[in-house]
């Protein structure tokens, strides 16, 4: 297996040549700041832009006075960025609370949902079976709700977010138990003058037993229509991390209560189904994006014209990773989704059906981000509402909207001046929680960030990334991999599926689709007997490493 995994990964490099995707610079910007509250240490870090508020979501948060008393811990915290031209990494919190005078400095102590408990609820709220069984087991064993993944918008206003609900045991008789998948959770988020608002759509969508659907990242597809008349008519593609890579799904706005009504994506036979993918699959024809993957997002970016995949894998090595979905590298003679996108004129924000016609290139390293004191970093998400005027589909601004006016603001001026950026989305933010205080598994935590930025996108030269040659190696890499397929029993425990209502969305009103311009020939066509050839030397090394493994 080992020597297989090796000869692989090597010829995928070899294949792919040399990367269109050029790194011109990295730039760490240091930790968030909280000035709000006394002390904070929190994980996760996930963003979306909503009626001008750039609101970032956390995972566990907890707040300490300066001696290293806790203060408050809740499974998960909101906030804004303060001014996100002037200085990106100030935060402003809501909820906060004077708890008392602090015995150090004589200050008052603050936290954050100080009336709340780790037991009771955070900014997301837990439904009234979760707040029993917290209060029962009295924080030995608790459910918990963590964002896990940037929202979704689906207006300017407002957004969707499909967050992980887990099963924590700080005590397990089996260690590989302590965090058990119980599911997924649906929640709209809007905001307001007094902070972003979460509102819970249904206890439990997607059961513990699936993959996590949407817990990777999710996109919301245009309508094949000219104009879009119901928001609720429209796709959802959600992407979710099982045992061999990624996995996805598909429903209309609509059904996003309704699991019953989702359809999966089949590689085999490249359709959708009705069947469902085992988590624990480990044959990687049935698998949607064969790989590593831990934390992560996709978007559409204005830069490269095609979608970008960001992320961490699960070797905890604090690396970015990126990929691009390769519109030289259609996956069927589909008349419409050929070489170099849609009719072969690109593809725009809302063509996400793109993600199922077209191939995604192989890894790329993006950036080493520096390990705390854990060790390593987790957590590594990206967000492309910095530096960048088009963040929101063209099509999520209301029917009547001038080309010209469809654009949101400029953020990160501070860092980044429009006049000097080069171009929208040539800038990318990135964030990853680190670990500044206390050993493994404990102690105190940050998120950090960092900022990248990518050179001129290369012009016809010379082979990057042939298609053939990523195409016929990933069929390869399905075929042989058959043999090595084994089976599991996914971790967590089945739970019914709760009635939930349909009628969560406000309308946001038809929108027009608009085309965001030709594919250009950024990557070139690629040699098919290029392909033939890596395929055929995959087949010839992996026969020779059985004969050695």
């Amino acid at each position: 297996m080992t020597t297989f995994l090796i000869i692989y990964a090597f010829l995928i490099s070899f294949a792919s040549g040399k990367s269109p995707i050029v790194i011109k610079g990295v730039t760490e910007l240091g930790p968030q700041v909280c000035p709000d509250v006394t002390h904070v240490s929190r994980d996760g870090g996930y963003s979306v832009l909503l009626d001008g508020h750039i609101v970032w979501l956390y995972d566990d948060t907890e707040c300490l006075d300066s001696q290293g008393k806790q203060l408050s811990f809740v499974s998960n915290t909101a906030a804004y960025v303060s001014d996100p031209n002037r200085n990106i990494s100030i935060l402003q919190d809501f909820g906060v609370q004077a708890v008392g005078k602090d015995k150090k400095t004589g200050e008052t102590d603050t936290a954050i949902l100080a009336n709340t408990t780790v037991a009771t609820g955070g900014w997301i709220n837990f439904s009234p079976d979760e707040v029993e069984f917290n209060e029962k087991h009295k924080g030995v064993k608790r459910v918990a709700i963590w964002p896990g993944t940037s929202p979704t918008p689906y207006s300017l206003e407002q957004a969707y977010l499909f967050a992980p609900l887990v099963y924590v045991d700080s005590k397990p008789r089996n260690p590989s138990k302590r965090y058990q998948a119980r599911g997924m959770t649906l929640i709209s988020i809007t905001t307001s003058s007094t902070g972003p608002a979460a509102r819970r759509q249904a206890n439990l969508i997607i059961p513990g037993k699936e993959v996590a659907y949407g817990g990777f990242s999710s996109l919301l597809a245009g309508s094949t229509a000219a104009k879009v008349e119901h928001l609720r008519d429209r796709d959802v593609y959600l992407i979710g991390s099982a045992a061999a890579g990624l996995q996805l799904a598909r429903a209309k706005v609509g059904d996003l209560t309704d699991f019953s009504k989702y359809s999966f994506w089949d590689p085999m036979h490249r359709k959708f189904t009705k069947k469902s993918p085992d988590p624990a699959e480990k044959d990687y024809r049935k698998v949607y994006l064969p790989g590593s993957f831990s934390s992560g997002t996709i978007f559409y970016s204005p830069y490269f014209h095609t979608f970008i995949m960001v992320y961490y894998n699960k070797f905890v090595d604090s690396t970015f990773r990126i990929r691009f979905l390769h519109l030289n590298a259609p996956g069927s003679n589909d008349p419409v989704w050929i070489t170099r996108g849609k009719h072969g004129k690109g593809i725009a924000a809302e063509d996400v059906e793109a993600l199922v016609r077209y191939g995604w290139s192989p890894e790329q390293e993006l950036y080493r981000s520096p390990a705390g004191k854990g060790g390593f970093n987790y957590a590594g998400v990206a967000h492309p509402e910095y530096w960048n005027r088009q963040y929101y589909a063209r099509s999520l601004y209301p029917s009547g909207t001038s080309a010209s006016q469809r654009q949101n603001a400029w953020y990160g001026s501070k860092v980044v001046s429009e006049k000097a950026a080069g171009g929208d989305g040539k800038h990318l933010l990135l964030s990853w929680t680190s670990q500044t205080k206390g050993g493994f598994d404990s102690g105190i935590y940050e998120v950090r960030l960092a900022k990248v930025e990518f050179g001129t996108i290369p012009q016809d030269s010379g082979g990057e990334f042939p298609s053939a040659a990523v195409s016929s190696s990933m069929q390869t890499i399905s075929l042989a991999s058959s043999a090595l397929s084994t089976s599991a029993t996914p971790s967590g425990p089945h739970t019914s599926l709760p009635k939930a209502s349909s009628t969560w969305l406000t309308s946001a009103g038809s929108a027009d689709r608009h085309a965001s311009g030709p594919w250009r020939n950024r990557f070139p066509n690629s040699s098919t007997c290029f392909g033939a050839l890596v395929g055929l030397l995959l087949l010839l090394l992996i026969w020779l490493s059985g004969l050695v493994i």
